[in-house]
C-alpha cells in the first residue's frame, strides 16, 4: 500500500527512532513500537535497524519526519560516535558539520545514508537536527546546535536553521536561537495556532519552553514550567500527542543518571504544566534509550513494521 493510500487513515501507533549508548553498535538508529505511547516494545531484536558507514560512522539523535511534499519519510541525524574515543572537547570544537540523511516510502526500505555538509565554516559541531513543517511558506525548516565564536568571548552553543523541500537542497543557515547560556537539542510541536519550542539550556541542564504564533526566529515568547525548571540533567526533549485525547507526551533523556527517556504528561501545552509519570505507567522497552523523536503511525504502518522486524 502506497503513502497515498495510507495518508487519510487515523493515526493508531508510535514509531519511537533513538539512539542507545557509548560502545559498539549503539550510535546507529533503532526502532521501537507502541500502541499507546507508554508501553514500548523494541524491534530488530534489538539491533540497530539503520548504520551509517560515512563521516564518523556513528550517528546520534535521530529525528524521523513525514513530509507531505514529496510522501517519503526521512531520518535525520548527528553525524558523531563518542564511542571512537575522541572525546567531548573534540566533538564540540572540531567535530563533523554533517548531517546524515535517510528517506523511505513506505518506513521499512530505507535508502543509502548521505551526508549533508552545513555551510558555517567556523562551527565546532552539528548537533540534534530536527524540523518541523512550515504550512505557510511550504517548507521544511531542520534546526540544530553548533558551537561558534561570533566575538571575542568564549564558543557557545547556538542553535541555526535552513530550509528545505526535498532534504537535497537548503537555504543559507541562519541564527534561529542564541542566548546568553549554551543551547542545544531544540525541539517544536504545533497545536491549534501556537508553535511551542523545547530546548535544554546546557549551562543549567534543564529544559526550557516558550510559545510563538509563527517559526520566526524573533516571535518566540518564554513561558514559565516549574516542573521543567526543577528537572536537572536531562536533554533530548520530544513531544508527541497522543493519538486518541487531547493530551500531549513530553519525553526528556536522563543523561546525567543514565535512565533513559522520562516521560511527562500534559492536556494543556499553554498551561506548561506536566505531570511527571510514576514508572508503573510507562514501559520504555530492553534498551536503553537515548535522544530520539516519535512518529504517530498508522494501523498499516505499524504492522507492516511488525512484519519486517518482529518484536
Amino acid at each position: 500500500m502506497s503513502f497515498n493510500q495510507l495518508k487519510d487513515q487515523p493515526y493508531e501507533a508510535y514509531l519511537f527512532v533513538y539512539f542507545t549508548v557509548e560502545d559498539e553498535g549503539g550510535e546507529q538508529v533503532y526502532f521501537s513500537l507502541s500502541e499507546d505511547g507508554l508501553h514500548w516494545k523494541d524491534l530488530n531484536n534489538g539491533k540497530p535497524v539503520l548504520s551509517s558507514a560515512i563521516g564518523e560512522c556513528g550517528v546520534r539523535d535521530p529525528f524521523i519526519i513525514r513530509s507531505p511534499l514529496d510522501q517519503k519519510f526521512y531520518i535525520i541525524a548527528t553525524d558523531l560516535r563518542i564511542a571512537s574515543r575522541k572525546g567531548w572537547d573534540v566533538a564540540q570544537h572540531s567535530g563533523s558539520r554533517s548531517i546524515v540523511v535517510w528517506e523511505s516510502n513506505d518506513l521499512v526500505h530505507w535508502s543509502k545514508e548521505r551526508s549533508v555538509t552545513i555551510d558555517i565554516p567556523n562551527a565546532g559541531c552539528v548537533w540534534a537536527p530536527e524540523s518541523i513543517y512550515d504550512e505557510d511558506t511550504e517548507e521544511h525548516l531542520i534546526f540544530w546546535a553548533s558551537m561558534v565564536k561570533r566575538d571575542e568571548n568564549s564558543p557557545k552553543q547556538i542553535i541555526y536553521s535552513f530550509r528545505t523541500k526535498d532534504f537535497k537542497n537548503f537555504t543559507k543557515p541562519e541564527i534561529y536561537i542564541e542566548r546568553e547560556n549554551h543551547i542545544i537539542d531544540t525541539t517544536i510541536i504545533k497545536d491549534g495556532n501556537f508553535y511551542y519550542r523545547y530546548s535544554k539550556d546546557e549551562t543549567k541542564k534543564c529544559i526550557t519552553v516558550e510559545r510563538s504564533s509563527s517559526l520566526s526566529p524573533s516571535s518566540y515568547i518564554d513561558m514559565k514550567s516549574p516542573v521543567l525548571d526543577n528537572i536537572l540533567g536531562v536533554e533530548g526533549p520530544a513531544i508527541f500527542k497522543f493519538n486518541d485525547r487531547d493530551e500531549w507526551c513530553l519525553m526528556i533523556d536522563q543523561f546525567a543518571t543514565q535512565k533513559g527517556y522520562l516521560p511527562l504528561v500534559t492536556d494543556d501545552l499553554t498551561s506548561g504544566h506536566f505531570r511527571i509519570l510514576s514508572e508503573a505507567e510507562y514501559c520504555l522497552g530492553d534498551s536503553l534509550k537515548r535522544h530520539g523523536s516519535i512518529l504517530n503511525i498508522t494501523r498499516n504502518e505499524y504492522e507492516s513494521l511488525v512484519r519486517t522486524y518482529s518484536v
